[in-house]
């Protein structure tokens, strides 16, 4: 007999990595293949406009597990520290009791590697230490670890990278872990994510996957020349595009490249959902599939991510196998901030619970049940190639970007898609443009973020510093595997053993 807690629904979390959701024919690409993830989305919701809240890994990836801001977090770069005493929702799908395992990439910097989940298969294909710390006093420095363009003049096939070795690990290890859950005696409801690193820059993939696609067909960037905006030119400063002269042959193999690890995430995909109907999982499991930001990939002659331009700031959202759910588009703006109390409500748990106004999402189950939600993403970009907080609030088709020192931008995606037409000096949008700048005034103290995150660059970088001194003691994950209880041990009794072994077992068909 099932009992209340079988009965709420296993939850299977695919993240992707850079994955720029203009570039899927679930959101009208033509060219790229992805049957997997097209096929999910025709039972699922489709979030038409998704965006991330801070484009960048880390901070982005903090944001979706905590539910609040960078400003609240103080996750605020690549090598901020994750604190231990910030709840995320594999806290309180744990708390709910759900079993909480995490396959693959978080960039979770500092100490704790784990921040609520009770098992994580695999490293993180990034370092978890502070060595990737901006420096905002020195906005002219470019440290060496910063992106540079060699991503795109090396773009094309390969035989192997260590990106493709993680997520074949990091796939593996999901699907494993899937297939001993089922095998288990552990009757609670899962919270797994699986989290790739495709389809992240550096641009190259196989043949398998590059063959897909005739090189011939591969679309070129479709906004060549824009008005260029003090942060543009300051990131490329900082991806070092000056100094590389970028030919059409480089860009072309770079987006050729890119639509061929989109269907390397696809296949992962695939196998994961394979596993869910192998095992009989998947009638009762709601799968996610996001990603933590976009990619420029040449667009107004941008690269990667860390702006608030649609092809960085927008990420792909699909929720399907909520019971009772019919498949649907939402066209409102929803972000990735709205995940944690998204899959809270969907365990079963109480939302007033939660930290209260210090959750900055709203749940997705209204708009997944079809009826109305929210209509508004604010996002916080605090990292390298800034100078000073940059905010970002967009509501219905109206986008604002804000930044001290900075010319203000305002843009209406109805009628300006490619954002070429800032409207932050057009007289008749002069009445929303104070209201969006009275919003941000009284919603953030800009000055008082500005001098935290300088105060934490700072005090990072003398730490980093001390602790490459002598002998490291790096916080990078170090996966466990209890050897004593794996395949045939004489430690477990056979018959129990063969029953944890087989799946399905001998008469249950």
């Amino acid at each position: 007999m099932e009992t209340p807690m079988t009965q709420r629904p296993n939850i299977l979390v695919v993240m992707a990595d850079q994955l720029n959701p203009a570039f899927l024919p679930v959101y009208g690409h033509p060219l790229v293949k992805t049957p997997h993830l097209s096929a999910l989305a025709a039972r699922g919701t489709v979030f038409d406009s998704a965006y991330c809240n801070s484009p960048l890994c880390s901070p982005s990836r903090g944001v979706l597990m905590t539910g609040q801001l960078p400003s609240r977090t103080g996750i605020y770069d690549n090598a901020a520290e994750f604190r231990a005493d910030i709840p995320t929702f594999a806290h309180y799908l744990r708390a709910l009791g759900y079993r909480t395992v995490l396959s693959g990439k978080m960039h979770f910097c500092g100490p704790d590697q784990l921040h609520g989940f009770e098992e994580r298969l695999t490293t993180d294909i990034y370092p978890a230490d502070y060595g990737w710390t901006p420096d905002w006093d020195q906005p002219q420095a470019r440290p060496q670890w910063y992106h540079n363009m060699s991503s795109v003049t090396q773009a094309g096939l390969c035989v192997r990278t260590n990106q493709l070795d993680f997520d074949d690990e990091v796939t593996f290890a999901a699907t494993r872990a899937l297939y001993e859950h089922v095998r288990s005696p552990d009757k609670r409801p899962f919270c797994l994510v699986a989290s790739l690193t495709h389809p992240h820059d550096p641009f190259a993939i196989t043949r398998e996957y590059w063959d897909l696609y005739d090189h011939a067909d591969i679309d070129m960037p479709r906004v060549t020349s824009a008005p260029d905006d003090p942060h543009s030119a300051r990131l490329r400063h900082v991806f070092a595009m000056p100094d590389a002269a970028l030919s059409d042959g480089d860009i072309r193999n770079a987006r050729h490249a890119y639509y061929g690890e989109i269907s390397c995430v696809d296949s992962n995909l695939g196998k994961m959902l394979q596993a869910l109907r192998d095992t009989g999982l998947y009638d009762n499991t709601v799968i996610v599939f996001a990603s933590d930001h976009g990619e420029m990939l040449g667009e107004r002659g941008l690269w990667y991510k860390m702006n608030y331009f649609e092809g960085a700031a927008r990420v792909p959202l699909i929720v399907a196998g909520v019971r009772g759910a019919a498949a649907r588009r939402v066209k409102n703006c929803v972000s990735l901030a709205d995940l944690l109390p998204t899959l809270v409500e969907l365990g079963g748990g109480d939302l007033s619970a939660l930290l209260g106004s210090a959750i900055d999402g709203r749940s997705l189950v209204p708009h997944i049940a079809g009826k109305g939600g929210h209509d508004e993403v604010i996002g916080e970009y605090l990292a390298e190639g800034a100078i000073a907080p940059m905010i970002m609030v967009r509501r219905g088709s109206m986008k604002f970007i804000h930044a001290p020192g900075d010319p203000a931008q305002l843009y209406d995606l109805s009628r300006d898609p490619d954002e070429l037409n800032n409207l932050a000096g057009d007289a008749a949008h002069r009445a929303l443009l104070e209201e969006l700048r009275a919003f941000v005034e009284q919603r953030w103290d800009l000055p008082k973020l500005d001098r935290e995150v300088r105060d934490s660059q700072r005090r990072r970088r003398v730490v980093d510093h001390a602790l490459t001194q002598g002998v490291p003691r790096p916080w990078d994950f170090q996966p466990f595997r209890d050897a004593a209880r794996s395949y045939v041990r004489n430690t477990i009794p056979l018959d129990d053993l063969e029953a944890m072994a087989r799946f399905p077992k001998l008469g249950k068909g």
